[in-house]
């Protein structure tokens, strides 16, 4: 069994097609189905239904998936390991966060990482901390930052808390104050005006629909289904109100009114598979986010 053959079943279980894996893998596709049929006569099963304009795996193909997912993650993890002899002056990082970080903290720790390490290429995968806790779990992260606590179902990972945030509302700067003259908002004030959602899957919008329920009402939607940028200019357009992070709030241009105590606030926390040891590199974007966190850091 090559590592070869493993890309390529990988390659054709992702894309369920060949043609498609032959592109993505750069290879031409007779070639990429020679070693596909090698593999199966190796393993003694197929690995994929054939049928015309569908390509779907086995039982055998199913079994196999998760564990050649695991064999070339360690094998990267051993090739960027030994490439760290020569002093992070190349390789690559491979970070997952959730998209309200990645418009406030990660760019400038990016900044700081990049500074240090600039022979270092950084891939960042933006996307829901579920998303991202599967994405570790299948070695096609290296680090990421997510909300804890973790769903039960999560994994075997390794996390680290990092932060802890407050969650803050924002509204139109030239439209009326959501509480009047008050400085601080209930959660209770929220119950009938409109607020712009995000899409399913991102935390936050389960934040906020958990925290109205709790207070015993539904929340009420004017538009949903938008990324941090894109709920941020309803907002800017008088769509309605948002639950957002303060450090996304404290950037954005719009009047922030925070909770009254207790108010609401979210874990963010460092995640790496608890299986095998980071990176060097992980290890030192965690320093500098570390650093940069303290209260006397940049």
């Amino acid at each position: 069994m090559q590592m070869q053959q493993l890309r390529y079943f990988t390659a054709v279980a992702d894309t369920r097609h060949f043609t498609r894996a032959a592109e993505r893998e750069h290879v031409a596709q007779p070639s990429l189905s020679q070693q596909i049929r090698s593999l199966e006569r190796e393993l003694g099963a197929e690995l994929f239904h054939r049928a015309r304009g569908h390509i779907s795996l086995t039982d055998a193909g199913e079994t196999l998936l998760p564990l050649a997912r695991r064999i070339l993650a360690d094998a990267e993890t051993a090739r960027r390991e030994v490439q760290e002899v020569a002093g992070l002056r190349r390789g690559r990082l491979r970070l997952g966060a959730p998209p309200s970080l990645c418009a406030s903290l990660v760019p400038d720790v990016l900044r700081a990482f990049h500074t240090a390490y600039p022979g270092v290429d950084l891939l960042v995968t933006e996307d829901g901390s579920q998303d991202l806790v599967r994405a570790l779990a299948d070695g096609a992260l290296d680090l990421a930052l997510v909300i804890t606590p973790l769903p039960l179902q999560a994994p075997a990972l390794t996390t680290s808390d990092l932060l802890r945030e407050e969650l803050v509302v924002v509204s139109a700067p030239d439209r009326p104050a959501p509480v009047g003259r008050r400085t601080r908002i209930r959660v209770e004030d929220l119950q009938g005006r409109p607020l712009a959602m995000f899409r399913r899957g991102y935390d936050l919008r389960e934040f906020t629909t958990a925290a109205c329920r709790a207070a015993g009402f539904e929340p009420a939607f004017t538009v949903e289904g938008g990324e941090m940028d894109a709920v941020l200019g309803f907002v800017r357009a008088g769509l309605g109100l948002a639950v957002v992070p303060s450090m996304v709030a404290e950037r954005s241009g719009l009047r922030v009114t925070p909770f009254s105590t207790p108010g609401m606030h979210r874990v963010v926390s460092v995640a790496h598979r608890g299986d095998v040891s980071p990176p060097r590199a992980a290890r030192e974007l965690e320093r500098i986010l570390r650093e940069h966190l303290e209260p006397d850091g940049p």
